[in-house]
């Protein structure tokens, strides 16, 4: 089965400054019907304007994953980790027992275009621990390139749970067939473009769930972009 999550029915908020679209239920949007799926508990879109961002802020047990689309977001936290990202490339957070961080634009010229994405982790109370690499548009192209995963294949970032996480560049008309093990389900976050699943077609900003599929087909209706999760 594929249920998609229209990107006009995200929830949404507008701080002026930031501006966020939510797949599940964050912060002061709650929608019972979309609270999680399977361990993915957070997939939100954020735009951030120029010179503004985060403060230091709190977070624990949560493995918090950054997935920068365009633009620059500064990183500083309190395991005294300070790293700026550009596109392509892909931070981990093991917040754990615990951590404080802050999330800035530093740019005076560009806004940040960013997916933000947590999974509850397999253990609470793990060590805090902060990564970063970049996966360049090349290792992308037409394929999907693992960014996360639990053991670091095809050179991903560890993480602590059983999901892992893909991004793809997918030219038009280009397909990609994928293969579940057994007992598992899927998540695709379309950033842009226009793909199909299996013949069910999803526009920029959409999502689908995907249960008690063996395999799937996605295939690109335009140049696309997207995320697409394999879950316990």
């Amino acid at each position: 089965m594929i249920r998609v999550r229209k990107s006009e029915e995200r929830g949404k908020a507008d701080h002026g400054w930031l501006k966020s679209s939510f797949s599940f239920s964050f912060d002061q949007y709650y929608d019972p019907e979309h609270m999680s799926f399977g361990p993915l508990r957070v997939m939100n879109e954020d735009h951030i304007e120029e010179g503004k961002g985060f403060g230091m802020h709190p977070h624990s047990d949560m493995e918090i994953i950054t997935y920068l689309i365009s633009g620059q977001l500064e990183h500083r936290d309190s395991m005294g980790n300070g790293e700026v990202l550009n596109r392509g490339e892909v931070q981990t957070m093991t917040a754990g027992s615990g951590l404080r961080h802050s999330e800035f634009n530093p740019s005076s010229e560009s806004p940040s275009h960013l997916i933000q994405i947590w999974i509850v982790p397999n253990e609470r109370g793990l060590t805090p621990a902060y990564q970063q690499k970049v996966f360049t548009d090349e290792m992308k192209q037409n394929r999907l390139q693992a960014i996360a995963s639990p053991d670091g294949r095809d050179g991903s970032l560890p993480i602590n749970q059983d999901a892992t996480i893909h991004a793809s560049l997918l030219e038009k008309e280009k397909e990609i067939l994928y293969t579940f093990g057994s007992d598992r389900s899927g998540w695709l976050q379309l950033i842009s473009g226009k793909v199909s699943i299996d013949g069910v077609e999803l526009a920029e900003g959409d999502g689908a769930a995907i249960t008690g599929e063996s395999e799937v087909k996605v295939t690109a209706l335009e140049d696309a972009e997207f995320l697409f999760f394999d879950l316990a």
